[in-house]
């Protein structure tokens, strides 16, 4: 009896030489400083970016959908402060998990990486110059966490159902295709401009409802759409508008030893795990956004009702999308 061949073991190369390279850049930094005593005080943020960095490898969620609230809710810091921290700790952490993706060969979508790129390009631009000085950043965390939550009830509902048509690439992928991706591309990179995070979860809503796109595809696939985004917000701010403070520069420090090992462990723990297990994870962090959300903002009333018009408005948008049918003839 012949034992079936073994698959080979891929080492990632490319995830394991920027591991060294920003560690090794990292300690030569640090020894080099006069005080480091900062890295003590920043305690809370490393240890929030444990949590924060895992779920960023292991979901369409951004690092910055745990660190954002509990940053400027809970540790007080100024809403610029923590956006530009998420742009600069996620160039770390997502460039590091989606490293590892390419090193380990998981399947993803390019067509659904390309065509959201770049219209994310477009809608952060645009979003950190014309949307970003004119929103409460209150009022549209709980317009998102509920839209959010209303997605979640929505593929819950869709994955309940016994034969859900499920894909593991947008096909066939027409001219229509091109334009509705970018389209919310454009939509999410103006999310992300806010909030240092949105594009990923954004389009994986419409992937997995619409396209009915395998979440075991989708997610390794907004991971790396977050990680292009995030490397041009980092820029944009640092080098650009040069709003980068020191105290987004002492959190990012404190911060990047935990993310390059934290953010690429929860996405190779998504290529072990079932569909349907990455499905019941995502359920369980919209959830818990929400009601964190709630539980710290403590909304008002009309901020309350503010939440249910939506989570009722997202419900009904959702169940649209995942009934609607796609044309099956290639241009």
């Amino acid at each position: 009896m012949t034992t079936p061949p073994q698959p080979v073991r891929r080492i990632p190369i490319l995830y394991i030489l920027f591991l060294i390279s920003v560690l090794s850049g990292w300690l030569y930094y640090i020894t080099s400083l006069p005080d480091i005593s900062f890295l003590a005080r920043r305690w809370t943020a490393s240890l929030t970016m444990v949590l924060g960095s895992f779920i960023a490898g292991s979901s369409p969620e951004g690092s910055a959908a745990i660190s954002y609230p509990i940053f400027t809710l809970l540790l007080k810091i100024p809403p610029p402060v923590a956006r530009n921290f998420s742009f600069a700790i996620q160039s770390i952490g997502m460039t590091s998990a989606s490293l590892l993706i390419l090193g380990l060969r998981v399947r993803v979508d390019w067509n659904y990486i390309r065509y959201v790129t770049l219209g994310g390009v477009f809608g952060l631009i645009f979003g950190t110059y014309y949307v970003v000085p004119l929103i409460s950043p209150v009022v549209a965390k709980l317009f998102f966490v509920s839209l959010w939550l209303s997605f979640g009830i929505t593929l819950w509902r869709e994955n309940r159902r016994p034969q859900r048509e499920i894909h593991d690439s947008i096909m066939p992928f027409l001219g229509i295709d091109k334009r509705r991706l970018a389209l919310f591309g454009v939509v999410g990179g103006i999310i992300s401009s806010i909030f240092g995070t949105g594009i990923n979860i954004f389009t994986f809503c419409l992937v997995t409802i619409y396209y009915r796109l395998n979440e075991k595809v989708a997610t390794p696939s907004s991971v790396i759409i977050m990680t292009i985004e995030t490397l041009l917000g980092f820029f944009l701010h640092a080098q650009i508008l040069h709003d980068f403070s020191q105290d987004s520069f002492e959190l990012w420090l404190a911060c990047v030893p935990v993310v390059v090992f934290f953010a690429p462990l929860g996405a190779f723990v998504i290529t072990k795990l079932p569909r349907e297990a990455i499905a019941r994870l995502l359920y369980v962090i919209l959830f818990v956004q929400f009601v964190g959300a709630i539980v710290v903002i403590r909304p008002s009333l009309p901020q309350l009702l503010l939440c249910a018009s939506t989570l009722g408005g997202g419900l009904g948008l959702f169940a649209l999308l995942a009934r609607s049918q796609r044309p099956n003839a290639a241009v």
